[in-house]
């Protein structure tokens, strides 16, 4: 398995809902120096995380949700329609599985992040907009309180009082989540149906086969 497999998860949720949060915005382009994915999430959200960034009075800015001490550790995001949005970027869901994130709850996303989300380990859960503003009502008052869980086998998001919202996700995509697999992982699972086409092309197209 090349990701941490995902079940059962039970975490602090910070809401961050605003629409159209794009790559860019979760690791800005001059935050991309590191050959690794360790290391990423010094600069996730880094314009909206530091004050002065890159310079001598870089300081955490206290207004941003991640920052405030009734957040620590936070591991699930509530976000607003369009999550990464923008550029292809994969380095912006590494930065934020580097960060800890485990699960993003959004009313839409960029699909292709959705997919990147997938590849890595993070599972994105798409809810209405009402039932994410519901959610991050109930946290706020007691964020590490009011924790979320998230049910994958059985696509459902609860509270501590056992409130459920149940979500879709595509059967492939719980695969790779619930086991740990990227797209390599799923290439190496195929390999006999992989050498069993190749054999069976061999025989009937030997022509272009031949060196």
């Amino acid at each position: 398995m090349s990701n941490k497999s995902f079940n059962i998860h039970t975490g602090v949720a910070a809401p961050m809902l605003q629409k159209n949060i794009d790559t860019d915005a979760i690791i800005p382009s001059r935050e991309m120096k590191r050959v690794s994915k360790e290391g990423l999430a010094e600069g996730l959200f880094a314009a909206r995380r530091y004050i002065d960034r890159g310079q001598d009075t870089e300081r955490e800015n206290p207004d941003f949700v991640l920052n405030q001490a009734n957040y620590e550790g936070t591991t699930i995001l509530l976000t607003g329609a369009n999550m990464g949005c923008g550029s292809s970027r994969e380095f912006a869901v590494w930065a934020l599985v580097d960060f800890g994130i485990r699960a993003i709850i959004a009313p839409s996303f960029g699909s292709i992040f959705q997919t990147n989300c997938v590849r890595n380990g993070l599972l994105p859960i798409v809810l209405d907009a009402s039932s994410i503003s519901h959610l991050a009502d109930y946290v706020t008052s007691n964020p590490q309180r009011q924790r979320l869980t998230i049910n994958l086998e059985a696509s459902v998001v609860m509270d501590a009082s056992e409130n459920e919202y149940a979500f879709e996700i595509e059967s492939l995509h719980r695969k790779m989540l619930m086991e740990g697999l990227d797209a390599i992982d799923l290439t190496i699972e195929s390999l006999a149906e992989i050498d069993a086409f190749e054999s069976s092309a061999r025989e009937s197209r030997p022509w272009i086969h031949l060196k």
